[in-house]
């Protein structure tokens, strides 16, 4: 399996998302750029999760249905004729990080997978389920990981 790479230009891997994506900042989804997507990518799906959570992982983003095509997304943005799922706020869309105070960092993956065909999730999935379905059909992945703490 080829790995895709995954990069943000707003935080570097393992470093410090900036409170302006942050739900207590202007909760805008970071800009992302890949390459190393397969010719044979039909679909791209996007979970960002929160292992550290009090209550357990913690779906941020989850986006399915994203052109093979793309080489990234802007800040805030999604592509034309994807699909973004409810996050574990219980919102469309981008959720962005807000762990209790002062507990310490916690940290943020954003995983792209590469998959052969559309993909079936459920809209309010969790992330096991989100995982169960996309660790089993992808082609490559691809890993980001963002820390934050207030």
């Amino acid at each position: 399996m080829t790995g895709i790479e995954l990069k943000s230009s707003a935080f570097d891997d393992h470093a410090t998302i900036p409170r302006r994506h942050a739900k207590e900042g202007d909760n805008v989804s970071p800009p992302l750029t890949w390459s190393g997507v397969p010719d044979e990518t039909v679909e791209l799906a996007l979970l960002c999760e929160d292992p550290d959570a009090p209550s357990g992982t913690f779906v941020h983003w989850l986006v399915t249905g994203i052109d093979p095509h793309t080489e990234g997304l802007r800040a805030g943005r999604t592509t034309p004729g994807s699909h973004p799922h409810r996050n574990g706020y219980g919102q469309s869309g981008w959720g962005g990080p807000q762990p209790p105070v002062g507990d310490r960092a916690h940290r943020y993956f954003f995983r792209l997978y590469a998959l052969p065909g559309p993909v079936s999730i459920p809209d309010e999935a969790t992330a096991d389920e989100a995982h169960r379905v996309l660790d089993q059909q992808q082609l490559a992945s691809g890993t980001l990981v963002g820390l934050y703490r207030r």
